[in-house]
């Protein structure tokens, strides 16, 4: 009966329109109230939730994210990708995905890569004839690619949900050939729709000025080499790595670049104190209702169910992805890290999935979800930069989830891809 309560009061809220976080907390405090524990308890256990060490670097990367988004970095990278990749056909797609694959490894958020990029490339892709739904459809799914290339704060939650045990370090290196993989099968997808539509690409600048774009960009590529490069040497933790790669894009931005001023700092500040918040409390709630659900055994009740369907390994992984898959569409990617990882993660290890798999694994996942009504954070925000309604842009974005679930398949079932960085520093 209390996990019925847990999850009913939390689905009604849901339907309710209450925030997400709130839900669970709401929820939890009712499952306590059953159990007759004080409701006291609801906020000890979400307290414990965000004692963490580690998750003090989270605003120190949503900071320095939004530094790069605000402090012209992104125009540089553009010009970097486009200088690259702009004479391949339908160049400015690829020119997109390249340039979220750089980003993404500063920012880390699929939002910030839409924002930043989308207002730069989506209005000179409809320029340059480019269908407005494929101008779209490109900077959405191409944006997760920071989700899982590091630095990434959802890495540091999926640590936290795990319970500790798994190195972060290794989790970034996980994290840089799945981000590549989505990026290359994204630009098949591009190219294959471009040919389609007879899509042009751009003149080639000349060896002498991708020399020039490189050294433009290279600065800003920085930031994510002094925090993935400090934690991996052991010379800082991941919350001093933030901190130093926090300063650093603030420094860059704001003197050698002089591309921030006092008003878009207070912008990056005010924004970057808002998200930090959001995630905190989101935490914060989700320990207490993950505690209840380890407290109703759910996931050992799940490991039975899902063993009694099947015991191959890649049945058991195909119906964990296709569960994720559709919790996806429905629920905010961070709440459900930190739900689902406590239910899931023991039963691949059960399986013999190394868990730093599994790690990248859900991300990929979960990521395709933002790109997926009706909670596709990702999708609604590209189509506001795009000017576009969402029914056109799903009408033609069929490639692009198909391109992201065969990268999303090869993650699950090649270890190599996301193993093979971390072996190297075994």
């Amino acid at each position: 009966m209390g996990l019925a309560i847990l999850l009913g009061v939390f689905g009604i809220s849901v339907l309710f329109g209450v925030p997400v976080a709130f839900a669970m907390g709401i929820s939890a405090a009712a499952a306590f109230w059953y159990e007759g524990f004080p409701l006291l308890m609801t906020f000890q256990r979400s307290i414990s939730g965000i004692a963490s060490f580690s998750l003090l670097a989270i605003p120190f990367f949503i900071f320095a994210g939004e530094l790069m988004l605000h402090g012209g970095i992104a125009a540089r990278l553009v010009r970097f990708a486009s200088t690259l990749v702009g004479h391949v056909r339908g160049g400015l797609a690829m020119v997109n995905i390249s340039s979220s694959m750089l980003f993404g490894g500063i920012s880390g958020s699929a939002i910030a890569d839409i924002s930043a990029l989308g207002s730069l490339l989506v209005p000179v892709m409809k320029e340059k004839g480019y269908r407005p739904d494929y101008a779209v459809n490109v900077t959405v799914t191409s944006s997760i690619a920071g989700i899982v290339i590091p630095p990434s704060h959802n890495m540091i939650i999926f640590v936290v949900a795990a319970g500790g045990g798994i190195s972060i370090s290794k989790l970034f290196l996980a994290g840089v050939i799945p981000g590549i993989l989505m990026c290359l099968c994204l630009a098949v997808a591009a190219y294959v729709v471009a040919i389609k539509h007879n899509y042009g690409s751009e003149p080639f600048p000349g060896w002498r000025a991708v020399a020039r774009s490189a050294v433009s960009a290279i600065p800003g590529l920085i930031t994510a080499v002094i925090i993935v490069g400090g934690v991996l040497s052991g010379v800082f933790t991941v919350t001093e790595s933030g901190a130093f790669g926090a300063i650093y894009a603030l420094a860059l931005t704001a003197i050698v670049y002089r591309t921030l001023g006092w008003k878009e700092f207070v912008v990056c500040v005010t924004s970057s104190l808002r998200t930090t918040a959001m995630v905190m409390i989101l935490i914060g709630f989700a320990s207490s209702f993950a505690y209840l659900l380890a407290l109703y055994q759910v996931p050992t009740k799940l490991s039975t169910f899902l063993l009694a369907i099947s015991e191959n390994k890649i049945v058991i992984l195909l119906l964990i992805n296709l569960m994720l898959l559709v919790l996806g569409m429905i629920m905010d990617m961070a709440a459900l890290i930190l739900i689902c990882t406590p239910i899931f993660l023991p039963i691949a290890r059960e399986l013999g999935m190394d868990p730093v798999q599994f790690g990248i694994m859900m991300l990929v996942n979960l990521g395709l979800g933002l790109c997926t009504p009706p909670v596709g954070t990702c999708l609604f925000v590209g189509c506001a930069v795009g000017k576009i309604r969402i029914e056109d842009a799903l009408k033609s974005i069929w490639p692009f989830y198909l391109a992201l679930f065969v990268a999303l398949m090869l993650i699950t079932y090649v270890p190599a891809f996301s193993l093979f960085l971390p072996s190297l520093f075994d």
